[in-house]
């Protein structure tokens, strides 16, 4: 009877450990989205609907891109509002972004989608600087905001979708601050969190090599996708399904 009763206990402790075990294994469902510079979250639409098919939890972020801290706090607000671990996804100036507030403990890993992976102490300015984009089209407003000028708005940001839809993203494009370019990094979440990026070949406005040393850098895990610095736009169903490959590989513990 005691054999059969160490034995019944020992079984329970297996289920038990296995159902733990099961838990641990589910991949992380909060998912948040970041957009960059000369642009607004609405772009992240496309690749919204096929994540919330997947089921996923997908919440954005509209920063109002008056500074950099500014912008990692409105981030950190929407942190805060998920339940449980969340993977932050950053597209262009919103890789500055989600690599200081990913060191947030809510969150498990880092995206980048054709996105600045910044060093500790490092500018926006400097960085983009070390291997120059091709595009030259960064006008200065007289109060220091900085847009794209609509002339090369199409070329140079959003190649591969239609003249109309980059038109209207030329109109309702977010003016960052000036100062945000120069101001310096803290350091960065992807020194002690995995991260994935997503390299676009063809990208103006940030050069795909930069993009390439960053990513190596970071140890991150590569895809490069044929697309303009609006892939996330043209090609939303690799930007997803890059997004769905980290969520799957991180538990939510």
């Amino acid at each position: 009877m005691f054999k059969r009763s160490l034995s019944m206990l020992a079984a329970g402790i297996v289920l038990s450990l296995s159902a733990q075990g099961a838990v641990q294994a589910q991949p992380v469902k909060n998912i948040v989205l970041v957009h960059g510079a000369f642009a607004d979250a609405s772009g992240w639409q496309a690749v919204t609907r096929i994540l919330d098919k997947k089921g996923y939890n997908v919440s954005l972020v509209q920063e109002p891109e008056t500074s950099l801290a500014d912008d990692v706090a409105a981030t950190q607000r929407v942190i805060h509002q998920q339940q449980g671990k969340t993977l932050l996804v950053g597209h262009s100036y919103g890789g500055f972004i989600i690599s200081e507030a990913g060191q947030d403990p809510q969150v498990a890993g880092l995206v980048y989608i054709a996105a600045f992976q910044p060093e500790k102490g490092e500018t926006l300015g400097a960085l983009a600087g070390r291997i120059p984009q091709a595009s030259k089209g960064i006008t200065a407003t007289p109060d220091h905001f900085l847009y794209l000028d609509p002339k090369v708005y199409h070329a140079d940001f959003a190649a591969d979708i239609s003249a109309s839809q980059a038109g209207f993203m030329a109109r309702s494009q977010v003016m960052p601050a000036a100062a945000i370019f120069g101001t310096p990094a803290e350091q960065p979440a992807w020194k002690t969190k995995p991260s994935w990026t997503l390299v676009a070949t063809q990208d103006r406005s940030i050069n795909p090599d930069l993009e390439r040393f960053m990513a190596s850098r970071a140890k991150s895990q590569v895809v490069e996708v044929k697309g303009s610095h609006a892939v996330y736009i043209s090609q939303p169903g690799k930007v997803a399904a890059l997004i769905e490959k980290a969520a799957n590989s991180l538990s939510d513990k």
